[in-house]
């Protein structure tokens, strides 16, 4: 394994930002990231685990180490008439294995589709999209705990989940490495179109009884039209949750602003879409300096070329503050910042 030095991760973070690390490595194996934790980690102040770099914000350079996570591959485990149970190590991209139970019929991910980052990364923050969350196909992790090298198994209670959250963004954040996530998936799938836009999708494209497969591609065609490419337009995707306030709070709001979108939750909250809120205080396609929040999505922000990761922060802090004055709601980051 090379330890490298000044090594520059503006290729590895999808904001594009240009910093440096201290040290980098790369490991590919779960032999190299023991290694790392017996052998490594206590030379350093910092360390740094990344995947694809889609959920993260570099403020500065990094003062440590920083691990790149290439531990791929998908394994099958097992079946029945009705499931089948398929295993990905941590470091495949979300993508690239959504595209592969999609390609085998396996039912359960094809909403989402088209979400950045890795496997590893999925279930740290139960990603989630049109109608679906990762815990609802979830059977469990192996993680190895950063302390000691030993392996721990993970089952859907243990993790915690709950809306773009679970125990790793929480009491046990920094303390394991996700080695491999396992799925079970249905083999005569059914699908879920209920939600408003891809039902629409279908419907333009006269789809009246839609495979996964349709499913999937009309998921990838809104995401395309929706949020800007980071090979193209440095971003992060959403960089804040949509929030979730009490009955009372949105009734509020909504006198005020009839067209309010808003979700009513089983436990009696209602979720109001973020953008919604950020476009009402005016900063949707708002470009200052180096950085702004997109044309298309008030809730993605930008790098238009050069911005530095403190102008991204300042920029979503005033995005912050301003939806906090005009509704009294405070926004809460879905990007990890990193200082």
């Amino acid at each position: 394994m090379i330890i490298l030095e000044s090594f520059s991760l503006q290729r590895f973070n999808t904001f594009g930002i240009n910093v440096t690390a201290q040290y980098f490595c790369r490991i590919k194996t779960k032999q190299d990231i023991i290694h790392i934790i017996q052998n490594e980690l206590q030379a350093y102040t910092k360390h740094l685990f990344i995947g694809g770099g889609s959920n993260i914000l570099l403020c500065n350079n990094f003062e440590g180490l920083v691990i790149k996570n290439e531990i791929v591959g998908i394994e099958f485990i097992k079946e029945n008439e009705n499931f089948v149970w398929i295993k990905s190590y941590s470091g495949t991209p979300w993508h690239d294995f959504v595209m592969y139970c999609v390609e085998n019929n396996y039912g359960g991910l094809e909403n989402l589709s088209l979400i950045p980052g890795t496997v590893g990364a999925a279930p740290m923050q139960n990603i989630g999209a049109y109608g679906a969350e990762l815990k609802d196909t979830f059977v469990s992790l192996e993680a190895i705990e950063i302390k000691t090298g030993e392996t721990y198994i993970f089952d859907n209670d243990a993790c915690a989940f709950g809306y773009r959250e679970s125990i790793f963004k929480k009491e046990e954040k920094g303390n394991y490495f996700i080695y491999s996530v396992e799925f079970k998936l249905a083999k005569h799938p059914k699908v879920n179109s209920a939600y408003g836009d891809i039902q629409k999708k279908l419907e333009e494209k006269n789809i009246a009884n839609p495979t996964i497969k349709n499913i999937s591609d009309a998921v990838i065609e809104i995401r395309e039209s929706k949020l800007p490419n980071p090979k193209e337009l440095g971003n992060a995707g959403s960089f804040f949750k949509n929030p979730e306030v009490e009955k009372s709070v949105a009734e509020r709001i909504q006198h005020e602003f009839p067209g309010m979108p808003k979700y009513d939750l089983p436990n009696g909250n209602v979720k109001i879409p973020a953008g919604w809120l950020i476009e009402q205080c005016g900063w949707k396609g708002k470009h200052i300096g180096n950085t702004g929040s997109h044309a298309k999505q008030a809730l993605v922000i930008v790098n238009y070329g050069n911005a530095t990761g403190n102008e991204i922060w300042q920029h979503a802090q005033n995005v912050q503050q301003s939806v906090k004055s005009k509704f009294d709601i405070l926004l809460e980051a879905e990007v990890n910042v990193i200082s």
